[in-house]
């Protein structure tokens, strides 16, 4: 039998356009919306795909908290995912759950 070697496979490396991460959060948001630590993981793919340690800098925390936080086993404040959003130049918006 031949030996197989999987590659790591990291959401980040897909995220290319604004239009990909549009996208992306929007199945997120789809799937897990009741879920904050899926969101959270979401926002983290964003961050590493847009370089995490610039974005940590412009929203005032180090890399290792923002990492943290958005990591899916954090636990980031509103207030944190506000400023990680606005910074990636993305706008959270409120609809009826029909």
């Amino acid at each position: 039998m031949e030996d197989v070697t999987f590659a790591r496979y990291d959401t980040a490396d897909y995220l290319e356009t604004e239009d990909d991460i549009a996208a992306y959060l929007e199945a997120v948001m789809e799937e897990g919306g009741d879920n904050p630590a899926y969101i959270a993981r979401a926002l983290g793919a964003v961050a590493r795909a847009r370089n995490m340690t610039a974005l940590a800098s412009e929203i005032g925390m180090s890399r290792v908290g923002l990492n943290k936080a958005l990591s899916g086993e954090g636990n980031p404040t509103l207030a944190t995912v506000m400023k990680v959003t606005k910074a990636l130049g993305l706008k959270v918006s409120i609809q009826p759950a029909a």
